[in-house]
């Protein structure tokens, strides 16, 4: 699998990334081994995690299959910090919590340090240079070798990563992860171009649209899909409108004339979009990983490509595209 450098570092990370997101809760630990395996021998190394995956046994899951199974040294362990299961605050991004926060995932990943941490969510309660200065002192001390942040919008990756540029022995983020697919295209407003301004490559999470991009709920919701899962159901549920219908549709005729499949097809096209480090695809099964881990033979011809920009192209107004529209 080919290798990327993730934004301005020396940090190479596989072009595809294995998510953990299900690990520990709907995916059991055999599942998880044989995933991992499955990755690693398609020559992937980006394993992405948080704390907050299934309140922490997914970190821990991924320590029991480095410890039996691969060598801690042949993966970029990524996780996250800052999420709070509290009901008057969604995201802590003070830096006694992030720090804490991260003390807690080396234990539980059974490591001393993890090769990407990140801000899972910005904090509007704590002043962002408290939040970075967090990433600072983690990489200061050797917890973690690069940084980054999820979820922030343009002008908050923006002042993120202009503020660690402009003072003296900070620590640039190396990342930003946001949700982008032939679904979701709403980060090339500002959250895209800020991030290759700034030299921050961008890890793709949610490629395949949560899912529906692989056209399964074309014709209704599986009884064993995410969809009909009780903790995923909402997470799926804004994709099943009628323009989302219009792209899958798009995408299942384009992988009918490559004679491919509507996952690999949207799979490549988020793939090989400027900026994008990694996708980071996140399985329930080893046979969706191994269909997913396919698409690195296919890259998708011009004439395809611009007619899925067409369909799937985000509303741009007023001040991004000037006074055209408004």
């Amino acid at each position: 699998m080919e290798q990327r450098h993730l934004g301005r570092t020396g940090l190479q990370v596989s072009r595809l990334g294995l998510g953990t997101m299900t690990w520990g809760r709907d995916t059991d630990e055999h599942e998880a081994a044989e995933q991992l395996k499955e990755f690693v021998d398609a020559g992937g190394n980006l394993v992405d995690t948080a704390d907050v995956y299934a309140d922490g046994g997914a970190e821990y899951l991924l320590s029991r299959l480095t410890d039996s199974l691969i060598p801690r040294s042949d993966l970029v362990i990524a996780t996250k910090a800052g999420s709070v299961p509290e009901s008057t605050r969604r995201f802590d991004g003070s830096r006694g919590h992030l720090l804490a926060a991260l003390d807690a995932s080396l234990r539980r990943l059974g490591t001393d340090y993890v090769d990407l941490w990140q801000v899972h969510s910005f904090d509007p309660a704590t002043p962002v240079e408290e939040t970075l200065s967090a990433l600072d002192i983690a990489v200061t001390s050797g917890r973690a070798r690069y940084v980054g942040v999820c979820d922030f919008s343009g002008w908050q990756l923006a002042k993120a990563a202009t503020w660690q540029h402009a003072h003296h022995g900070r620590v640039p983020l190396a990342g930003a992860q946001l949700e982008y697919s032939l679904l979701q295209r709403g980060i090339e407003r500002e959250a895209l171009p800020a991030a290759l301004d700034a030299g921050v490559g961008l890890l793709a999470s949610s490629p395949l649209g949560r899912g529906v991009l692989t056209g399964k709920y074309r014709h209704g919701v599986p009884q064993d899909s995410r969809g009909a899962s009780p903790y995923l159901s909402g997470f799926v549920q804004p994709y099943l409108g009628e323009r989302s219908r219009r792209i899958v549709d798009a995408v299942a005729t384009a992988a009918d004339g490559l004679a491919s499949s509507p996952l690999a097809v949207a799979l490549a096209w988020v793939r090989d979009r400027p900026g994008v480090a990694s996708a980071l695809v996140g399985a329930r099964t080893v046979a969706q990983l191994q269909a997913a881990l396919s698409v690195e033979a296919l890259t998708l011809p011009g004439e395809i490509r611009s007619a899925l920009d067409d369909i799937s192209s985000p509303v741009h107004r007023y001040p991004d595209q000037g006074w055209s529209e408004l």
